[in-house]
């Protein structure tokens, strides 16, 4: 089939070759989607509500008199449900971030982008936000065109200067909300109510902070998921026939046709009319019925307009509606694949692996190192001695008191040298020097492992290995040698 000597089909693949908001010369398309409205774009809102408030609300909510999440990459601090995090947790970490990358892998193989167009702090401040603030001021999609095309004049200025003056005021208070959880509310407090020059770092990051926002929401907008999101590339290669998107139901709607004035009657027998609200709704501006495409954020605006025109032609409802491209063409909605429990068992043994290490992490980390540079000494008591760096991290929000013994060998004394008593303060740090001292008869190697225990309040809570370093004898020469060999 052919139309104006091109071909149909070639024409409707066209979509394949570029993207919605940039055409063939490579300039930007700007978007007017048409004002959402409907059942799924209503309750969008509720959940919308309910995650902003809890975004913004996020900083000053604490448990147990601490914050419930703080991100301070700056010192490098972390808390996180109310528990401290280090960089010293660095297995935990990537413990963390490998089961959360896990679970996005499966939850988008089961349930598509439903994250993009629900949960994304992207999507909720684009959508539910700065997008309604333009709807509010400059009127729906024809009205925002008319506006940009028409000449300058005082009723033009006043709506773009409104608008963007409420845009940066919103950047503002987005800005402040993310330094927040990074360096907390009291920090964030003083970079508000001191002068600019007393804390000129933060004063900067809060003005880039705003900028970036700023020129995100007003400017780039839908490039953002286009082209800069990383889960927005990966959905190519992580959505099967079996993921749940929202789609479009070409085997009830297509072949789609206009209704004819003389009748509410289709000349095709497809339910679809070709009326294209789907895509002037649509705020990345695809076709959703030429199928799942990279620029789609599982927004359901395109349901929303599609239900509405089958309520006023009298069709059921759902030619766009969450479904699998198995579930529309063999009407059988598959869950639980090979892919889905495989990635549920690793998800599975990862989430064990993480509450294990979580229940037996140690509230303080002890490193202990040879002082760069030095070797042994003899003593005139008989007695080699080792002398060592040692550092402990309090992890937790108290003060703790430490005690240092060996462990192994027997014979092996350990001495302070300002022979104070270990206390780290809550979140603190404690350097310290100590020797280690083994009488010169027991010491049968070139490298004695001595073990060290850490006590708190009588209770062992680590055990610490370090090397000592003696002379040289025969007899540990020989040994050496032994150990040498068996490395081999």
């Amino acid at each position: 089939m052919k139309t104006d000597g091109l071909d149909l089909y070639q024409y409707e693949e066209e979509f394949r070759n570029n993207i919605a908001t940039v055409d063939e010369k490579g300039k930007r398309i700007w978007i007017y989607p048409k004002k959402p409205s409907g059942n799924l774009h209503t309750w969008r809102i509720v959940v919308s509500v309910a995650l902003l408030a809890l975004l913004f609300g996020g900083p000053f909510m604490t448990l147990n008199g601490k914050p419930l999440l703080l991100l301070n990459f700056f010192e490098r601090r972390f808390v996180i449900f109310g528990q401290p995090f280090w960089p010293q947790d660095f297995v935990l970490l990537a413990i963390t971030l490998i089961t959360f990358f896990v679970f996005i892998i499966l939850f988008t193989v089961v349930f598509g982008r439903i994250w993009c167009g629900w949960l994304c702090p992207q999507t909720l401040f684009m959508e539910m936000v700065f997008r309604k603030i333009e709807y509010w001021i400059e009127g729906d999609a024809p009205a925002q065109r008319r506006l940009d095309q028409q000449p300058w004049n005082m009723n033009k200025a006043f709506k773009k200067v409104s608008k963007h003056a409420i845009f940066i005021i919103i950047s503002l208070l987005i800005a402040h909300t993310v330094m927040a959880y990074l360096i907390g509310v009291p920090e964030t407090y003083k970079i508000i109510t001191h002068s600019p020059l007393e804390n000129l770092s933060g004063f900067i990051s809060l003005v880039v902070f705003t900028a970036i926002f700023y020129g995100v929401y007003a400017k780039f907008r839908e490039q953002a998921c286009i082209a800069v999101c990383p889960y927005g590339r990966l959905q190519g290669v992580l959505l099967v026939k079996d993921s749940i998107v929202v789609a479009y139901d070409w085997l009830r709607g297509e072949p789609r046709g206009h209704i004819k004035k003389a009748t509410t009657a289709t000349a095709p027998k497809g339910d679809c009319i070709d009326c294209k609200l789907c895509v002037h709704v649509c705020p990345t501006g695809i076709d959703i019925r030429n199928g799942t495409q990279l620029e789609c954020v599982n927004c359901t605006a395109c349901i929303d307009a599609c239900d509405d025109v089958m309520l006023k032609i009298g069709k059921p409802k759902g030619l766009i509606r969450y479904a699998s491209y198995t579930s529309i063409k063999d009407g059988v909605q598959k869950l639980f694949t090979s892919r889905v429990i495989g990635y549920s068992f690793v998800l599975l043994v990862l989430a064990g692996i993480l509450a294990f290490t979580l229940a037996t992490r140690s509230d303080v980390k002890t490193t202990v190192l040879k002082v760069p540079g030095t070797l042994y000494q003899k003593t005139p008591d008989g007695f080699i001695t080792n002398l060592y760096n040692v550092e402990f991290l309090n992890k937790t929000f108290d003060d703790i008191h430490l005690e240092t013994r060996v462990e192994s060998p027997a014979t092996a004394v350990l001495e302070k040298a300002d022979g104070k008593e270990i206390i780290i303060q809550a979140e603190g740090m404690v350097k310290n020097i100590f020797f280690i001292k083994i009488p010169e008869k027991d010491v049968v190697s070139a490298r004695t492992v001595v073990r060290l225990g850490i006590y708190e309040n009588g209770k062992r809570i680590e055990t610490i290995k370090v090397k000592f370093i003696g002379p040289v004898t025969k007899s540990s020469d020989m040994n050496s040698r032994l150990k040498d060999e068996q490395r081999d």
